[in-house]
């Protein structure tokens, strides 16, 4: 890997594609003006039906630097730009009653406002298509006696701590860090680059998928990749080109996944006791007692394993190729990490 150098052909084309997956600039403040007034119709809503959002933190991967473009041309579909609006409530309404259960009432208030649009619940929010360029989720959640710290309701009923502000200071302090190495290479573009080439492995996959027929979503979660993006970034750092740096985190991940070593930061709390953890361990960085791949099984497993181990040998072809002067057959691979939009907003 010696022989890559920033004024490459490889590094010229992953410069402008990991410019362009990232959100438009163009309509930061249209989609800005949007959440301003999606919060203050949802809030208006709730209050009127006895619940007080108390705070609305920034957070989600706009706030984090990691975002994506929504794309959806030539049968490669990207649901990337999903802004996320964490609202934090009272755990009690107006009358006193503890409020349980938060995504039904949200969906609610969402309805109102927005009566014409698509809107569903997921897992933990209420996810609102204002077009195919914009889209929101909705977060509800309880207020604890801590301001960085928050209580996540599930639709399963599972509640789980967490953090708002913690989850984003995690992400864009490795964003800083990764800016004091030489060159123009950043940890949370490689992150969105990851992300992206996430969504291409999923739409071939058989256990990690999404089932458009029972809208079922099995799909590793944007946290997964997060984390362990993070992982990769603590032990190695980024290199001066985005080849050099995602050829050596998907090798060191590659073994990571098949192997099934543990995952966990000690950013917010000490070294976690996991000893009577079952399945592959990825713990939550602000909570160690959240792990998002211990009901995994083995299927799942065996698949995500693969897609590390096919994008890092695909990655040392891209190299050889790129030093090589193969440029056409460099260009073949790295379609099959980012699909056919790489080939077309690459240079």
């Amino acid at each position: 890997m010696s022989q890559l150098t920033t004024h490459s052909t490889l590094h010229s084309q992953m410069c402008c594609f990991v410019g362009w997956i990232a959100p438009d600039p163009d309509k930061k403040e249209y989609n800005s003006g949007q959440a301003a007034t999606l919060i203050d119709r949802v809030i208006k809503n709730a209050a009127e039906d006895g619940v007080e959002v108390g705070d609305t933190p920034d957070g989600g991967s706009d706030a984090k630097g990691t975002g994506l473009r929504r794309h959806y041309l030539g049968h490669s579909e990207v649901d990337g730009y999903d802004i996320d609006i964490p609202m934090v409530i009272a755990p009690k309404d107006a009358d006193g009653k503890q409020l349980n259960e938060l995504l039904t009432k949200f969906e609610k208030y969402v309805r109102k406002s927005y009566p014409n649009s698509t809107i569903h619940i997921t897992n933990s929010s209420v996810n609102l298509i204002l077009s195919n360029d914009l889209a929101f989720d909705i977060v509800p959640m309880q207020a604890t006696d801590k301001k960085d710290e928050q209580i996540l309701i599930k639709k399963n009923g599972d509640r789980l701590k967490t953090s708002v502000q913690k989850h984003k200071e995690f992400t864009t302090k490795r964003t800083k860090a990764s800016k004091a190495s030489p060159g123009r290479v950043s940890y949370n573009e490689c992150v969105r680059l990851i992300k992206w080439w996430k969504e291409f492995q999923a739409d071939g996959s058989y256990y990690l998928d999404y089932d458009e027929s029972s809208g079922k979503d099995n799909r590793p979660p944007t946290a997964l990749i997060d984390w362990l993006c993070a992982f990769a970034f603590d032990k190695l750092g980024v290199e001066k080109t985005y080849a050099e740096t995602l050829a050596k985190w998907f090798s060191f991940l590659a073994n990571i996944v098949k192997n099934q070593k543990p995952v966990y930061f000690t950013d917010y709390y000490s070294t976690p006791n996991i000893s009577t953890l079952t399945g592959w361990i990825v713990l939550d960085p602000v909570n160690s007692g959240n792990n998002i791949t211990g009901k995994w099984d083995q299927n799942k497993l065996n698949e995500f394993a693969a897609w590390f181990e096919k994008a890092r040998d695909s990655w040392s072809r891209i190299i050889r190729y790129n030093i090589d002067g193969e440029d056409q057959l460099a260009l073949d691979e790295l379609v099959k990490l980012f699909g056919n939009p790489f080939k077309n907003h690459c240079g």
